[in-house]
């Protein structure tokens, strides 16, 4: 699994302190700006998060291009319906036999075999579908979904807050958990302070499902 981030807010933390400040301020802009100190946009935006302001992190947003997952975790993805989304199409891109295998299967050699051998065979019936001129859109039919996919996402830091308690809770599917630990460690370094308490919710209280899985910080 590859994640980058190609693309995001410039700032991300000073814009999002800017609106928070906004709101009670009655000057200019540049006078917002000047006024504005690292500690100062630090304070706003740890405020922000105790007064569940959260709206002001919509102002600040991360563009991930992802590759080497599967389309079983880009199904989980799209439900996050507050993004956008831009994926590798199977009308028109030929799939060479690419998919991925889960740590489980992996396991001992009878439980890959079985699991290759019915991916190998699938693909190798989508080949001989295109090359007898089956459109690759009705081709993919057969194809599974360990299919391997890229994609590239575009979420709001308040949308991505949310997305990382879901997703990086002990309780997420494996793979999916994999790509929202990638994803937070990137957005940390971009913006330090609104991720600072980022990930499943036993990191800001309790869990919500009266379970003890209290995962190490990443």
């Amino acid at each position: 699994m590859r994640v980058k981030i190609i693309a995001y807010t410039p700032e991300p933390e000073k814009v999002c302190a800017l609106a928070m400040r906004l709101c009670h301020y009655q000057g200019s802009i540049e006078e917002l700006e000047e006024k504005l100190t690292p500690s100062e946009i630090s304070r706003l935006l740890n405020k922000a998060k105790v007064l569940q302001h959260f709206s002001i992190f919509e102002h600040a947003s991360f563009t991930f291009y992802i590759e080497g997952i599967s389309r079983v975790t880009t199904h989980q993805l799209v439900r996050h319906r507050i993004a956008s989304y831009s994926q590798q199409s199977q009308r028109y891109v030929n799939l060479k036999g690419e998919y991925i295998i889960p740590d489980t299967v992996k396991k001992d050699d009878q439980r890959i075999n079985i699991y290759k051998e019915v991916l190998e065979k699938a693909f190798s019936a989508y080949e001989e579908l295109v090359r007898l001129g089956v459109p690759k859109e009705d081709a993919r039919y057969l194809l599974p979904q360990a299919v391997e996919s890229k994609i590239i996402v575009t979420m709001n830091a308040r949308e991505l807050l949310h997305f990382f308690t879901l997703r990086t809770c002990n309780s997420a599917q494996w793979e999916i958990k994999e790509l929202a630990w990638k994803m937070l460690g990137l957005v940390k370094e971009l913006a330090p302070t609104i991720f600072s308490d980022a990930g499943p919710p036993c990191f800001r209280g309790p869990c919500p499902e009266g379970k003890s899985c209290v995962p190490e910080r990443r």
